[in-house]
């Protein structure tokens, strides 16, 4: 069964649209909780009822030892990349500070075969380019 990472765009339209239920609520994929999407959810939940919120949403991945944190290999991957993208791609340094979170989510999806789903077409081609991880676009 293959292996899935959403990113956070996907959870925050979904919460707060129901929009791409089939990406949340797919069956066929094991899903695994990027420890930088939970923290960038948590950082936009600013109410109590938000926090209570993303708390149900990540408890079953934490149950289930399904979060995925960045290895220190990753981020040391994850340095080259930006700096790779700050030359290649011609991001001025504050956009490549912005890329972290996204570039964290890519490699660590990478090293354990995982496909990333998000809506950033941009960024995440970007990161592509200079290092190949599956990745799937969705409208």
């Amino acid at each position: 069964m293959r292996r899935i990472v959403i990113d956070t765009n996907i959870y925050i339209d979904w919460l707060n649209q129901g929009r791409h239920e089939e990406v949340i609520l797919q069956k066929d994929a094991v899903k695994y909780l990027s420890a930088v999407v939970w923290m960038e959810l948590l950082t936009g939940a600013s109410r109590v009822s938000d926090r209570r919120i993303v708390q149900r949403m990540t408890a079953p991945f934490a149950r289930l030892d399904r979060v995925l944190v960045p290895s220190v290999r990753v981020y040391e991957d994850a340095g080259h990349v930006l700096q790779e993208l700050q030359k290649s791609w011609h991001y001025d340094l504050p956009k490549a500070h912005s890329l972290v979170g996204d570039v964290l989510i890519a490699l660590s999806a990478r090293a354990m075969g995982a496909t990333v789903i998000t809506q950033n077409r941009e960024d995440f081609k970007a990161i592509r380019e200079v290092r190949f991880f599956e990745l799937a676009i969705v409208d």
